[in-house]
């Protein structure tokens, strides 16, 4: 396994969004040579775990919700089943599949893969900018918070079953769920790839269950079919707004995991996703969400837990297992997608330093980040044992949801505007109906803010005012780091004009900003006043999207002076790139004469910072504190460089904030 990580204070706060190479990058070509059924199977594993299990829970909620507002007449239940349909179809079918997964960065999906993509495309100098990354950064932050509740309620929701297996059970579905999730959590640093190949025949049983389950009660009572028309979704609404406006609350359930799906999509690409879903997920959806509420307008005390009641005496037990083993796989997907979102934010710079290790040698997008899942196995455990049931956790469920649906619905209308030119007439018409449905089912959970709601708008303002204070002190840092290194032009012309003592050997300097000279080397002439023979200045440039092929990652410069044994190499990466400076230097070795040595010989020298606290009045000293905080926290540079311990020195200079 291979580890890397994301940007350092002593990096340039733009590095992640200069303009990407002339030439689009190509497709991954196992991905291409891989059949899309093995593809689907996958994406099953993955992607659709927690959209998949939202029958789970969703129904259950909408009618227990606010003390049982929504009843199981005729007019609530066929309103709330057409109601869960239209959003699966505008939110998931058309919003999503149709329009959003098209906004894909290099094939990579999700909320900071969109923000990246649209900065690169107007410029680090557009007006725009600002608002888009900070409209990002809350988008990232509120999928952190999903992230945690989402393996909470769902798994809590498959191992309750047992109270409809026999109450005696009860008892048992706290600890249950606890060592279910203990063991999900544990098995991550197996990597994703493996997980998902386990994982997708489980999931096509599980949808195939589906569908089986709701048939026989569509066919039973086929009036439910009345749902398929909005106009029942309509009529419920102006018959009855205050009851639909509570309904609509608890009916976003239908559609978590959406978001999820977005960011997840770099492991399979849109067309598997996209097959997938009409051929598989959303008739089976479709299907047991009928079926429960056909099942409702029959027996209305099924609304105690309708999904289990589908299903005879008999067949409970096995459907608690099965349903539990989905739960974990919904569980699975936004864990992956909290890591993929994490390493995109460290190359965005809003996030320190992680250790992220490589779970596959041949797909880069399959990451574990130990620190991420320690993190959320910590706070999933927190939310189990102080909640103890799905329906406590519900009102804590949606609004980090649709809060995010939002956001992505907002960033990609003004790439369309702005970057692929659609008419201004177009974008209404995308924009309004859709974001009237997602802004209804916002609205309806903001009420929900004083009975759980305040959940994830707590961890999200954690998470906002973390990757806002990264920020802003890693661009303070910079600024200074440069004043202290100076220009790296002068520092050549200085050696030229007064040439130092060389000795034999190669010296490599990992370098963030290739404006500036290396601290370390500055250093070594100035107290030293010796200079290896060759040195090498590495400078890693993130690009802003997944992937940048080999033959274009590394650009080579004499720096001016092709004699004077100084050479700088600039290692451009996608955010799914490893940042492996020896294996930049191995590419680089031969293209000029200067860079004509082993590179088995190199020793590595890296420039580290103490901060202290200083005077500088652009930051509150709270945040001067988180900052040096999360620093001290941040991953060894040794080990995210990929550097050999026994061929690597450290100087370190001390620097005020």
């Amino acid at each position: 396994m291979n580890t890397d990580s994301g940007e350092q204070p002593d990096t340039p706060p733009t590095q992640a969004d200069p303009a990407p190479p002339a030439t689009k990058q190509p497709r991954d070509p196992r991905r291409l040579a891989t059949p899309l059924p093995l593809l689907m199977l996958g994406a099953l594993g993955i992607v659709f775990g927690d959209i998949g299990t939202s029958p789970l829970y969703a129904l259950q909620t909408v009618f227990s919700i606010h003390h049982n507002s929504v009843a199981p007449t005729e007019q609530d239940v066929l309103g709330v089943v057409s109601m869960v349909f239209w959003c699966l179809m505008l939110i998931v079918s058309i919003a999503y599949l149709g329009f959003i997964l098209r906004a894909d960065n290099e094939g990579e999906g999700g909320i900071l893969s969109l923000a990246a993509l649209i900065k690169r495309k107007l410029g680090a100098g557009s007006s725009r900018v600002k608002v888009v990354m900070v409209l990002a950064i809350i988008g990232a932050a509120l999928f952190y918070g999903d992230s945690l509740i989402t393996p909470a309620v769902s798994v809590l929701s498959a191992v309750e079953g047992l109270h409809v297996v026999s109450p005696e059970l009860g008892p048992w579905v706290v600890p249950l769920a606890v060592v279910i999730l203990a063991t999900l959590f544990a098995v991550q640093r197996w990597g994703t790839g493996s997980i998902g190949r386990a994982f997708g025949p489980i999931m096509f049983v599980w949808f195939a269950v589906l569908a089986l389950l709701g048939i026989p009660q569509i066919i039973a009572n086929p009036s439910i079919l009345r749902a398929l028309s909005p106009t029942y979704a309509f009529d419920f609404a102006l018959d009855r707004p205050l009851v639909a406006f509570i309904a609509a609350g608890a009916v976003v359930l239908a559609v978590t995991g959406v978001e999820a799906l977005y960011a997840d999509m770099g492991h399979f690409g849109r067309r598997p996703i996209v097959v997938a879903w009409f051929s598989i997920i959303f008739p089976a959806l479709v299907l047991n969400y009928f079926g429960q509420g056909a099942m409702i307008l029959v027996d209305p005390s099924a609304i105690e837990n309708p999904f289990f009641r589908l299903a005879p005496g008999w067949a409970q037990m096995p459907l608690v297992v099965l349903a539990t083993a989905a739960t974990i796989i919904a569980s699975q997907a936004v864990i992956s997608g909290a890591f993929s979102v994490s390493r995109q934010a460290t190359r965005l710079s809003l996030l320190p330093r992680l250790k992220v290790i490589q779970t596959s040698k041949r797909e880069s997008g399959q990451i574990y980040v130990p620190a991420v899942n320690g993190i959320l196995f910590i706070g999933v455990m927190a939310l189990v044992l102080s909640f103890r049931s799905s329906q406590a956790l519900a009102s804590a469920y949606g609004l980090a949801v649709t809060a995010t649906l939002l956001l992505e619905l907002s960033l990609f209308l003004l790439l369309a505007l702005e970057i692929w030119k659609w008419k201004l007439p177009w974008v209404l018409l995308t924009g309004l109906p859709i974001g009237g449905v997602e802004f209804a089912l916002f609205a309806a959970n903001v009420v929900k803010i004083a009975s759980g709601g305040w959940l994830p708008l707590a961890i999200a303002a954690v998470l906002v005012t973390i990757m806002l204070t990264w920020k802003k002190g890693s661009a303070l840092m910079f600024g200074r780091r440069a004043e202290m290194e100076g220009p790296i032009e002068d520092f050549v012309e200085e050696i030229g004009r007064a040439p130092v003592l060389r000795v034999p050997g190669v010296a490599v300097y990992p370098h963030g900003n290739p404006a500036t000279a290396p601290l370390a080397l500055r250093s070594n002439v100035d107290c030293n006043h010796i200079l290896h023979e060759h040195v090498v200045i590495v400078t890693i440039k993130n690009l802003g999207v997944p992937h940048v092929s080999h033959d274009k990652r590394v650009v080579v410069s004499d720096l001016g002076r092709p004699d004077d044994g100084i050479v700088h190499v600039l290692y451009s990466i996608g955010f799914n790139d490893s940042q492996d400076v020896p294996s930049a230097l191995r590419q680089a070795v031969g293209r000029t004469p200067e860079l004509d040595f082993d590179p088995k010989e190199a020793m590595y020298i890296i420039s580290v910072f103490r901060i202290e606290p200083g005077g500088d009045a652009r930051m509150a000293r709270w945040q001067k504190s988180l900052f040096r905080t999360l620093e001290k926290a941040s991953a060894n540079r040794t080990h995210v460089l990929h550097l050999p311990a026994d061929r690597t020195t450290v100087m370190g200079e001390t620097a005020e904030l």
